[in-house]
């Protein structure tokens, strides 16, 4: 009974971790998968923003239009899908401003026009607008630090962006957005002192509120002078 109830221990223990090696050997594959996916989705938006705007010829007037397209393009994709926004978004905003960098477009417009685009096309196919607003952002940002951009400037314009963006979605929509990339702030140390301040004060119109911060030294000032 002993040595029976030992192999049976021993079978589960190899069967169990056979099975473990299994999803492991799996898992490894499909990242290596997505990786490659995710390579090509950044490539192919690359090259037909940069190839298109080589046609055109008109850089700075054509960028954001196309910028429109190959946001929309990608959210229409995912649509027939049925998945894959929060997956592909990240890629295909880091291909959009690399494309536009390859030709001498403006990074910045290109950035805070994507962005846009990602959070209202979210919100119009009720995906997370909050995660689908980090991705792109993290995408912009990625592209910009690799073509030796100005990281503090896109990220301070991307998040605006953003922000900006949910405003017209709805007061959850902001606090959403804005929770979400508060960590992306924090990340680049550069923009901390630029992009939070300027995030507070756009969230604070966007939801028709008026700062009140200097409430406070206003009635001590006041009291001050009854008393004197």
């Amino acid at each position: 009974m002993t040595e029976e109830k030992f192999d049976n221990s021993g079978i589960k223990s190899e069967t169990i971790g056979k099975t473990g090696s299994t999803i492991k050997d799996g898992v490894i594959s499909s990242l290596k998968g997505i990786n490659e996916i995710e390579a090509e989705i950044v490539s192919l938006v690359k090259n037909t923003v940069s190839n298109t705007l080589r046609a055109t010829g008109a850089v700075a007037n054509e960028s954001l239009d196309i910028t429109k397209d190959v946001v929309k393009g990608a959210i229409q994709a995912t649509e027939e899908v049925g998945t894959g926004l929060i997956l592909s978004i990240k890629n295909v905003a880091k291909g959009i401003v690399m494309g536009v960098a390859d030709v001498g477009g403006d990074i910045i417009s290109a950035s805070s026009q994507t962005v846009k685009g990602a959070v209202k096309g979210a919100a119009e196919i009720g995906a997370d607008v909050g995660l689908v607003a980090r991705r792109s952002v993290d995408g912009i940002i990625e592209a910009t630090k690799e073509i030796g951009g100005n990281v503090e400037e896109v990220a301070k314009v991307a998040v605006s962006g953003a922000i900006e963006t949910a405003g017209t979605i709805g007061n959850t929509a902001v606090k959403t957005v804005k929770d979400m990339l508060v960590g992306v702030v924090e990340g680049v140390k550069e923009v901390a002192n630029t992009a939070l301040p300027k995030q507070k004060n756009l969230n604070s119109v966007l939801n028709n509120k008026q700062e009140t911060s200097e409430t406070p030294e206003i009635t001590t000032k006041s009291r001050s002078r009854r008393s004197d």
